[in-house]
């Protein structure tokens, strides 16, 4: 089980206890837009994902981490995703909820993943996908000195209209 502990928050895996965070949070469709999400997710499909969440990454190329508080109350999710270990690369994607926001959850978060990823790992470069105009996650990477290495020109659609998308790398 993996567990990586910082000063204000840790980063888990997935637990059954976790079934209603992950049903309100995947289902809030002011996220949607970030993960691609069209339609709602049932509790039955949720607590299917939660069982096999125990998967390892080199077995799912996935695997999704809640950032819990000091309190141990989950504030967001994690995830590295299209995990190549040929390549020695990985995505990653983070959502913290809005009331927890401004506290440096985010980035206590990524500092962990990003040494977990790098040492644990042994990967060789980290990558993120953001639309454009999300300034505060753009400021966050590169905080963590991602550098820009692309632009997916009308990448996302939502709410009527296209998005920019960008590629942000970390290279070991």
């Amino acid at each position: 089980m993996i567990n990586l502990i910082g000063k204000h928050i840790n980063l888990r895996a997935l637990e059954p206890e976790d079934l209603d965070f992950l049903y309100t949070t995947e289902n809030n469709m002011s996220f949607w837009k970030i993960s691609s999400t069209q339609i709602p997710f049932s509790k039955y499909l949720l607590k299917q994902y939660i069982a096999n969440a125990h998967q390892d990454i080199y077995e799912a190329k996935q695997y999704r981490f809640i950032i819990c508080n000091t309190e141990n109350v989950p504030v967001g999710m994690i995830d590295l995703f299209d995990f190549n270990p040929q390549h020695n690369r990985v995505g990653i994607g983070i959502l913290l909820l809005p009331e927890y926001e401004n506290n440096g959850f985010a980035s206590e978060a990524l500092e962990l993943i990003i040494d977990y990823a790098f040492q644990y790992l042994n990967i060789h470069q980290i990558f993120a996908n953001i639309t454009a105009d999300n300034k505060k996650s753009i400021a966050l990477f590169e905080k963590f000195n991602f550098k820009l290495a692309g632009l997916k020109k009308d990448w996302i659609f939502t709410k009527s209209t296209y998005k920019d998308e960008l590629l942000y790398q970390l290279i070991k």
